[in-house]
């Protein structure tokens, strides 16, 4: 059930991915449900401290619908909630990997010398 529209043809592989993992807060769930195997709910939300608590709870309910992770709920007080990759989930692992390599060497290639960056490129855009 596609929630985004982009502007490609039908059957566009990149938008498939985007379909699944486009949400501000989705690959960076991944990230950690790839990085740690299995996560609380409260284990996410001190991971992602810009994240609220509904709005991971909205992304966490979109990836489960979409088959990518499971969620099992023990009943003790308070609940307990576990996300884990399904299998479809786990073979996103190679897209996941590669942003957080690119990420990386945003961080320490770009990020550093962000403000020279963006100069150069405002100059390049704007030459005035």
């Amino acid at each position: 059930m596609p929630r985004h529209i982009y502007a490609c043809q039908e059957g566009c592989p990149v938008q498939s991915t985007l379909q699944i993992i486009s949400g501000k807060w989705k690959a960076v769930i991944l990230y950690h449900l790839f990085k740690d195997g299995v996560c609380h709910f409260g284990q996410l939300q001190s991971q992602i401290k810009d994240c609220s608590s509904r709005m991971l709870a909205l992304q966490l309910n979109e990836l489960e619908k979409d088959g990518v992770i499971h969620k099992t709920i023990f009943p003790v007080m308070p609940p307990k909630t576990e996300y884990r990759l399904t299998e479809f989930g786990k073979s996103l692992a190679p897209v996941i990997k590669s942003m957080a390599a690119w990420g990386n060497y945003y961080n320490q290639v770009i990020g550093q010398n962000k403000q020279l960056y963006v100069d150069d490129c405002r100059q390049v855009v704007d030459p005035s």
